[in-house]
């Protein structure tokens, strides 16, 4: 193979002037081609797309070589062992799972402290748990994990699913749940699926046809739908869904009482399609209920013929309706719990509906009935997080996990026939929560739109402009950011760090208006409230552009790449994780094109292309322009956000970038989009983003040793 790549090792030569920190590298020499592709008559150069083919052997050179500068920086980072063993030591409590019940056994998942995977624990009455399934033993290094399960009606089967190396690719597994002992061949080639049972003969599951690489095809992108029946060969399974609709994502689940099974189908990740199929009449035909993809509806329960439905057609904060299943289209919909100013998220147990309302992004939930008359508001612990509140019609208690920016999560136990909450479980963790405060601020965005943001810090902390911070934010598809607990950023907290949290528009904190406010011709919304974040924290003395990182993952790491090549002198440091960064190609590969209703695309039209090429981050690199320090993370085998979206962007910077602000990527092998990335792994991936921030803030060593 003709050498492709140089490879230099790094050289520290002292900068001049700026950070006394930064250093010059010499980074690998990644090869151009005159690959060029033409958009409406727009010739678009794009010489590193070679890198796409990250199974190649050039590719796999590249990302040796660029591993080997990158780690030979991080390893000269004086405190980069001191952060490394506080993670540990904080990380290292025990951490359990709300239990939930399954034919005799009450199961839970439990984490002794360091243990790559969670395991899964069972129990009789009050007996002394057993492990019943152990992902730890599924890899000799951690990094295969186990991607969700399900349980035969009866509890005594189980089919299970596994994830190798970070893959959204899966594995079933079926088993006797009582002797834990196989049951008949593995299922495989299973992607975004849930795993749902048919009484205890047989499971639905979703998949696509495997592809061999990163690229569509017109197989690889339609979703089906297949009912497996124990005892048979998987060749044998029944096609349910997809034989003629070409639909990116079909999902399949059986309600509670096993009388329908509900399908969604989807071109992309908002809108589906809605059908129900009654399973108590043999050679039962699939029915419609929805056949457009203009809201998000889905079969919350079901009692007898009347089905509940989960909607936010004609109610952009979604409400509750109940239908008859004979006539279940929305004509016929009338309000149970109807939408209020609120955005909505609903669960089901013991009877009852617990409906879950953000209030700017602070949980509130009621509990209802299911003739929607209103029981009472759940007291909650504080101002935070409340998730769970979901189980079975006949539990007696409902359990929810609590939490916020400053408090490790606790489980509590729900009664709900008297609405009275008591603590089940509160982990001991040494960190005190007390010594910390979160604050939520209203800021304006460039075009007066007012933004929530929540900001934490160490009570006291003085705002003189100093205080190293992590303005840290996604701005997509329909997702919100709630307070939450992580042991990562109590480590950053210990030193000082700031940590803000802004809701942009483009996610679901304030409902389907908010969301299609950062979508497509919208997008640039998201990154002007991001910026207007940055310019609150420094105008209020926070933080300063000195002291001040930005950080997202996934379509957050669009956001930090579309960010710094936008205002490259907001911030000293940017940290994009498994970014969209390529956005004239990204629905080129693997479910990408799902994407699609966020951002459109650059084969849509002419002015879609010109719209998407003004933020597309590789795009936008320019020639001679000082970006700041940045650390390009991915996995080599993520096939969501397929890694050549961060090798491209890493490529652009590190060619372009001028002055001594180093531009990294850390490229974690064997990895994926980071679900069921092992505890070991992520543990040394923060000493190094910390290390790496507070090192290209100025520091030698950390503000507060340990």
């Amino acid at each position: 193979m003709k050498k492709l790549i140089t490879i230099v090792f790094l050289s520290a030569i002292l900068a001049s002037c700026g950070n006394k920190n930064q250093v010059k590298l010499t980074y690998p020499v990644t090869k151009q081609v005159d690959t060029i592709t033409n958009y409406f008559g727009t010739p678009i150069k794009d010489p590193y797309r070679w890198l796409e083919d990250d199974r190649s052997d050039e590719t796999g050179a590249w990302v040796k070589a660029e591993n080997e500068v990158t780690f030979g920086y991080l390893s000269k980072i004086p405190f980069r062992e001191a952060l490394k063993q506080r993670l540990e030591k904080l990380w290292n409590y025990e951490k359990i799972g709300a239990p939930f019940k399954e034919g005799d056994y009450t199961y839970f998942y439990k984490n002794d402290g360091l243990q790559n995977q969670y395991v899964l624990y069972r129990f009789k009455n009050d007996e002394t748990p057993e492990v019943f399934l152990d992902p730890n033993t599924f890899s000799a290094d951690g990094t295969t994990s186990l991607g969700g399960l399900s349980f035969s009606k009866n509890g005594k089967l189980l089919a299970y699913a596994v994830s190798e190396g970070g893959s959204d690719w899966r594995k079933v597994i079926i088993m006797d749940a009582l002797t834990k002992e196989i049951k008949e061949d593995t299922i495989i080639d299973v992607k975004f699926s849930g795993l749902s049972w048919q009484g205890n003969e047989g499971f639905y599951y979703s998949s696509y046809e495997k592809p061999k690489g990163s690229q569509l095809s017109a197989k690889t992108d339609q979703h089906h739908l297949f009912y497996h029946k124990l005892g048979t060969k998987q060749s044998q399974d029944i096609l349910i869904f997809g034989d003629k609709q070409k639909r990116r994502y079909v999902g399949g689940s059986v309600t509670e009482n096993g009388k329908f099974l509900v399908i969604t189908a989807s071109i992309s990740t908002t809108g589906n399609e809605l059908y129900i199929k009654d399973l108590s009449k043999p050679n039962s035909k699939i029915v419609t209920v929805i056949d457009n993809f203009d809201s998000d509806s889905y079969v919350i329960d079901n009692v007898g013929e009347t089905l509940f439905i989960e909607t936010n057609l004609k109610a952009p904060n979604k409400r509750i309706v109940s239908v008859a299943a004979q006539h279940p289209e929305p004509k016929n919909w009338v309000d149970l719990i109807p939408e209020t100013k609120y955005v909505l998220a609903p669960s089901t147990a013991s009877g009852y509906i617990f409906a879950h309302y953000m209030v700017d992004a602070v949980s509130q939930v009621k509990q209802y009935d299911f003739t929607g008359r209103l029981i009472r508001e759940i007291k909650l612990p504080g101002l935070g997080t409340a998730s769970g509140f979901g189980g079975k019609i006949e539990d007696k208690t409902v359990y929810y996990t609590f939490s916020n920016y400053t408090t490790p999560p606790s489980i509590y136990a729900l009664n709900p026939e008297k609405g009275e909450s008591t603590l089940y479980k509160k982990p001991a963790i040494d960190f005190n929560s007390d010594a910390y405060e979160s604050k939520q601020v209203f800021y304006t965005s460039k075009d007066s739109t007012k933004i929530p943001m929540i900001i934490t810090y160490k009570k006291g902390t003085v705002l003189n402009g100093n205080n190293p911070t992590i303005l840290y934010g996604y701005g997509g598809f329909n997702i919100s950011l709630t307070p939450s607990f992580s042991i990562a950023n109590a480590v950053w907290f210990e030193q000082g760090g700031v940590y803000a949290v802004p809701n942009l528009r483009g996610g679901g904190e304030y409902g389907e208006a908010w969301h299609l406010a950062g979508t497509k011709m919208n997008k640039q919304n998201v990154f002007d409230d991001f910026i207007a974040a940055a310019e609150y924290l420094i105008t209020n003395k926070y933080t300063s552009s000195k002291f001040l990182a930005i950080r997202g993952g996934s379509n957050g790491g669009l956001l930090v790449g579309a960010t710094m090549t936008q205002r490259p002198d907001l911030m000293q440091v940017a940290l994009p994780a498994v970014g969209v960064m390529d956005m004239l190609r990204y629905h080129t590969f693997t479910a990408g094109a799902g994407w699609a209703y966020d951002y459109g695309t650059a084969d849509d039209s002419k002015e879609m292309f010109n719209y998407i090429l003004a933020y597309s981050p590789v795009q936008n690199v320019k020639e001679g322009i000082k970006y700041p320090a940045t650390l390009v993370t991915t996995g080599d085998h993520d096939d969501r956000v397929v890694p050549a979206h961060s090798f491209k962007f890493a490529a652009q910077l590190q060619a372009k970038q001028k002055g001594n602000n180093p531009v990294l990527i850390r490229i974690e092998t064997n990895a994926g989009h980071g679900a069921g990335t092992p505890v070991s792994k992520t543990i040394e991936q923060y000493a190094d983003i910390f290390g790496f921030t507070l090192y290209n803030m100025g520091y030698n060593e950390l503000p507060n040793k340990y």
